[in-house]
């Protein structure tokens, strides 16, 4: 209670105000909730549109769709989810250690200037198109690989990645791999080093004043806080590269089978190359067949952000996500 200057008394209890909600906070609310529900929505949508368009392709028989050639949808699927992960794996393998050390140096070795255009490049890297980095594979990279390819074959024959015969136009599951690479490296390259930046100054000043290298700082600071967004932008790279579509069509020489040989001719096709090579000659059944192996890219993205997703929450105290 408070008393004004004609002595009269006045309420002034917290309880007592009324919270006054502005017109922008509305407007910003209402928005903020408007695109979550779009978003479920859409997702919604896609996913009752595969699983009614799909459906009867999984439960017809095979012998009606030409496109499985008397196999079953699973068995007609199998080699290209073989494809899809094979050719994913071999990306991020290549990719995402190459990746954290470029973004650690832009982030802690690098001069200032030189960060900054380096991260200009790798920002103009993310924004190139698919279908330029198909034409780079497909022209530039599958010839030059070729060599490397033969003497592979003629060395290291003994491994079942190398068994050989080489490919005579480089266009192989590696060479695909490599264009892979070289397409999500700007993403995760982008996201790390934001990360990194985000790592606080007071931990990296108090692993210094223990006595630290700045190697042993970055392995012991820089890292583990960071771990949880080196692990969202690993995801973010290996969801591009598991729907990527163009370029791996305009670089791989698929023919549909299971093979770990990296260098032959002979190599498994992916889900979004296969639908994208087949969609225009395909009619009726044939149609439901490929959406319904979207549909098990659909699914395989989803378990993989899911696990992605729970990997990121138990870090959660070290990188502030929730």
């Amino acid at each position: 209670m408070t008393q004004d200057a004609g002595g009269a008394s006045r309420n002034t209890s917290p309880s007592a105000r009324k919270t006054v909600v502005r017109p922008g906070d509305r407007i910003f609310s209402g928005s903020a909730k408007g695109a979550g529900t779009f978003i479920l929505l859409m997702l919604a949508a896609v996913s009752g549109f595969l699983l009614l368009e799909g459906f009867p392709a999984i439960t017809a028989d095979p012998n009606d769709i030409s496109l499985l050639a008397g196999e079953s949808f699973w068995v007609w699927v199998g080699p290209l989810v073989f494809g899809t992960l094979w050719a994913a794996a071999l990306a991020m393998v290549v990719a995402f250690p190459l990746a954290i050390g470029i973004a650690l140096f832009i982030s802690h070795y690098a001069p200032r200037r030189v960060a900054t255009t380096l991260g200009y490049v790798v920002d103009l890297l993310a924004a190139v198109p698919s279908v330029v980095y198909g034409l780079w594979g497909g022209v530039i990279l599958a010839p030059a690989l070729q060599p490397s390819y033969t003497w592979l074959a003629d060395n290291l024959s003994f491994l079942p990645f190398f068994a050989g015969p080489a490919s005579g136009t480089g266009r192989t599951i590696l060479t695909a791999a490599l264009v892979l690479a070289v397409m999500v490296l700007p993403i995760i390259t982008a996201v790390s080093r934001e990360v990194f930046l985000q790592t606080p100054a007071l931990y990296e000043e108090a692993s210094y004043a223990l006595g630290a290298t700045k190697w042993e700082m970055i392995r012991t600071v820089v890292l583990p806080v960071g771990r949880g967004g080196i692990i969202s932008a690993a995801m973010l790279g290996l969801g591009r590269a598991l729907g990527e579509t163009l370029a791996v069509a305009m670089v791989l020489s698929a023919t549909g089978v299971i093979s770990l040989n990296l260098i032959s001719s002979v190599n498994p096709s992916t889900i979004a190359a296969n639908v994208a090579l087949s969609f225009p000659e395909a009619y009726g059944l044939n149609i439901n067949a490929l959406i319904a192996s979207g549909l098990i890219l659909f699914a395989i993205t989803l378990v993989v952000n899911s696990v992605a997703r729970w990997i990121v929450n138990r870090r959660s105290e070290f990188s502030g996500a929730n």
